[in-house]
């Protein structure tokens, strides 16, 4: 005889589904975070088939855009799609979310255009898949809340939401493994799963939650999509050089363009405070166990997004090449020896998401966050040439703790929210969350650019003019934007050979050109540059995890919310 689970909102779902839905949006999420990352590593392979220099000034777009391009519109749209899902059905947007992502990644793989065109249909793909996965994601946290009665809700969350993470990390690996062979099997990976993922979908999901039919806020849509947007791009424009400064910050695009952003933002939270039926719930920021589980979860986005491009920035531009590894292999590599950090995360999320059902989520979230504090501390403490043990130790306790904060932090932002408003509710915390992402790249950036530019200029100009390089040569590298030398690095180039440039490579002496030209040089060049920049970029992640940790403290006790939504809603204790 099949047993049943009562919902907390009183409806019956057989045992058997709730794993079926766990299974499939697991899927999902994976998929799409994957993809979030795969590109990062395959880029170099990407701009070599399609016959475009990355480290062209005039081609940071292109570079830009196709990494940020597809976290730019899964911000966007995800709170949007996840209210939809409440109005028409969470699985009916769902899966209309495979349906695109999969076309998306098939047209992604049969890009037969080259130069700037072909950059410009993977940017476009790209965007397609963005809003595939926004579909996905803005619904799966719903399906499953929905799913799962609430003493069980942490660990199939959990579990949801660590892998989802993993995925961000398990992407570097499959890129630098899948890129080399042919990069357009990035892409392609994901074509059969996709096809999986939709048929199973449309066969065995169903609607059980609860549904609201009212109209689609379409002024609160427009003003919100619009100012995210162009937030989104001053942040990815700001980093770039501008006019013989290091970054755009104070350039007059930028400063309109964010500008702008923010006015549309402010018209946006005014809107929704005076429409009848708004996309964006501001009522849900009364209860507290959300608000705080949402400013949690969108600090330690903040401290953990923009610790994958400095970590690979590390591996791929310093410390691979020293100890042996040649450019072109270090993007595969870095991803390999940053799998401690995968593991940490899946082995921590899923026990302290099913702990979480019985003890609360306060303890562990709160705990992961000074975990995650500790972890920066002592990887601020490391060598550049530090031994690898002692770097995979670090990683694995950054794993352990964002995988404690993960999961406990999701159950209890989805536990408080009514059953009507789960999909925005989801999509309001994702909204953060990918927002966040995006505003850490463009932090950790800025922070390591800042640390770069005191004395990356005279590092390099005086270490090329010890091995020969000519004066003029030497200072025109040297005045190079830090921010190249970061890309460079970032896409496992030989930043010698790219920035110098083979015609004045040709000027030098053999044995010159080899050492110039070796794993080491470059390396040892940047590293003191490199360390202080580093040391600035931790530091604010340090601040950002303690601020999340105390956030996650005070959301109060465990608190599962089975009605609509109130006028205010007391935390209780544990």
């Amino acid at each position: 005889m099949q047993s049943t689970a009562t919902l907390s909102d009183d409806a019956p779902i057989d045992d058997g589904y709730k794993w079926v839905a766990l299974s499939n949006t697991t899927l999902a999420v994976l998929l799409a975070t994957i993809d979030a990352s795969i590109v990062l590593i395959a880029m170099p392979d990407i701009f070599r088939g399609i016959g475009l220099d990355p480290l062209k000034p005039g081609n940071s777009f292109y570079l830009l855009w196709m990494i940020l391009g597809f976290l730019v519109v899964t911000s966007v749209l995800v709170v949007s799609l996840g209210r939809l899902g409440d109005l028409f059905g969470r699985v009916r947007m769902y899966n209309i979310g495979f349906v695109v992502y999969t076309v998306a990644s098939l047209f992604l793989t049969i890009d037969w255009m080259h130069g700037a065109a072909g950059a410009d249909w993977l940017i476009g793909f790209r965007i397609v898949q963005g809003i595939g996965a926004a579909f996905l994601i803005g619904n799966s946290a719903a399906i499953l809340t929905d799913a799962f009665p609430a003493h069980q809700r942490g660990l199939a969350l959990g579990i949801n939401n660590v892998v989802g993470i993993s995925g961000q990390f398990l992407g570097l690996v499959l890129g630098g493994i899948l890129a080399p062979i042919e990069w357009r099997l990035i892409f392609l990976v994901s074509v059969p799963f996709g096809l999986l993922g939709t048929v199973w979908s449309y066969r065995r999901l169903r609607e059980v939650g609860v549904r609201t039919r009212q109209p689609i806020d379409w002024i609160g849509n427009l003003t919100f999509a619009s100012g995210l947007v162009l937030v989104m791009i001053g942040i990815t424009y700001g980093i770039r050089p501008y006019q013989g400064h290091t970054m755009s910050w104070t350039s007059p695009f930028v400063i309109t363009v964010l500008s702008l952003g923010v006015s549309l933002l402010v018209t946006f939270v005014v809107v929704e405070q005076h429409v009848e039926y708004p996309m964006f719930r501001l009522p849900l920021f009364r209860i507290r166990a959300f608000t705080f589980g949402v400013l949690s979860s969108f600090l330690s986005a903040v401290a953990r997004g923009g610790l994958m491009f400095m970590l690979i920035i590390w591996l791929q531009g310093i410390w691979l090449p020293e100890h042996g590894y040649s450019f072109t292999s270090t993007p595969l590599w870095a991803g390999i020896h940053m799998l401690p950090l995968t593991a940490g995360i899946l082995l921590a999320g899923p026990a302290s998401g099913f702990l979480s059902d019985r003890f609360g989520s306060r303890p562990f979230a709160t705990g992961g966050m000074l975990g995650s504090a500790l972890g920066f501390v002592l990887l601020l403490m490391l060598p550049i040439d530090f031994a690898y043990p002692a770097f995979a130790a670090i990683l694995f306790l950054l794993g352990l703790s964002m995988g404690a904060f993960a999961s406990p932090n999701r159950a209890g932002v989805m536990n408080s929210l009514p059953p009507g408003d789960r999909g925005a509710g989801a999509g309001m915390n994702q909204t953060f969350q990918n927002s966040a992402q995006v505003l850490s790249i463009g932090i950790f950036f800025t922070l390591m650019i800042v640390g770069l530019s005191g004395t990356l200029p005279h590092s390099l100009t005086t270490g090329l003019e010890a091995h020969g390089v000519p004066h003029a040569t030497a200072a025109s590298v040297g005045q190079l934007p830090p921010v190249s030398v970061l890309f460079s690095a970032f896409l496992g180039y030989n930043p010698a050979q790219e920035l110098i440039g083979p015609h004045v490579l040709h000027t030098l002496p053999q044995a010159t050109v080899a050492t110039i030209s070796g794993r080491s040089f470059f390396p040892k060049l940047i590293a003191e540059p490199f360390q202080s920049g580093l040391h600035e970029a931790f530091a604010f992640a340090i601040i950002a995890c303690l601020i999340a940790a105390a956030a996650s403290w005070s959301r109060g006790g465990r608190y599962v919310n089975t009605d609509a939504l109130p006028d205010a809603t007391p935390a209780l204790d544990d």
